[in-house]
C-alpha cells in the first residue's frame, strides 16, 4: 500500500464514519506503518506476540546486534541457545528457527505470498507453527500492504474502538469484527486510524 492509497482510504472512511473522521481531524492521518516483506518481518511480528511493541522491537534489536542481519540462511545455522541468549523465549525461539528452516528448505516461499489473495496468504501462514491469525493478518496488513485486512484479537484496536465509538465496555473479538465490517474495503486503514488514536492518546 502506498501513502497515496492510504490517504484514499482515510478520505473514504472519514466520509463514511464521523467517529473515525474525528480521530483524523484531531491527530491527522495515520502513519503507513509499512514493513519489508520477508523473514525478518515475520520474526519481528512473532517476537511482538503477547508483549508490547517496544518489548518485541527491543528483542529483535538484540538479535540483530548479536547475529547481524536477520536472514533465514543465517538464522538456520544458529542453535536454540544462541537465539535465546538474545532474550527470546524458548517457545518463540522454536517458532523462529522453524520458520527459517521452512524458507531455507523452500517449503515456504515468502515471495509467493505477495502474489496470492488475502485468504490464500493467510491460510498458508497459519499452517506454520507459531503463526496464528493475528500474526498472519499483521503480516498481510503491514508487509504486504493489503487494504482490507482486519487483525482479530488486537487489544489496542479493541481499546481504541471502545474510546472512539464511546462503548460502555471494551468490545470482544466478535463484536469488534462485526463493527469492522462497516469499514470494508478499507479495514486495514481503519485499523491504522484506531492504532493512531491509541498511541496518540496514550502518549499524550
Amino acid at each position: 500500500m502506498s501513502r497515496a492509497r492510504l490517504l484514499d482510504g482515510v478520505d473514504a472512511l472519514s466520509a463514511a464514519d464521523p467517529d473515525l473522521a474525528a480521530v483524523v481531524t484531531r491527530f491527522g492521518p495515520p502513519p503507513l506503518w509499512a514493513r519489508r516483506p520477508g523473514f525478518a518481518t515475520l520474526v519481528q511480528i512473532v517476537l511482538e506476540q503477547q508483549v508490547s511493541l517496544a518489548s518485541g522491537r527491543a528483542t529483535f534489536g538484540r538479535l540483530r546486534d548479536a547475529w547481524g542481519e536477520v536472514t533465514p540462511e543465517r538464522f538456520a545455522t544458529l542453535t536454540a541457545a544462541q537465539v535465546r541468549s538474545a532474550g527470546v523465549t524458548r517457545q518463540k525461539t522454536s517458532y523462529c528457527l522453524g520458520i527459517a528452516r521452512q524458507i531455507v528448505d523452500v517449503t515456504l516461499d515468502v515471495r509467493r505470498l505477495g502474489r496470492t489473495d488475502d485468504d490464500a496468504a493467510r491460510r498458508r501462514l497459519v499452517e506454520i507453527r507459531g503463526i496464528g491469525p493475528w500474526t498472519a493478518d499483521i503480516y498481510l496488513l503491514m508487509a504486504l500492504g493489503r487494504p482490507d485486512v482486519w487483525p482479530d484479537g488486537d487489544l489496542a484496536l479493541a481499546t481504541a474502538a471502545q474510546q472512539v465509538k464511546r462503548l460502555r465496555r471494551r468490545p470482544d473479538t466478535e463484536r469488534l469484527r462485526r463493527l469492522a465490517t462497516s469499514w470494508a474495503p478499507w479495514r486495514a486503514v481503519a485499523a491504522r486510524i484506531l492504532w493512531h488514536h491509541y498511541l496518540s492518546t496514550r502518549d499524550g
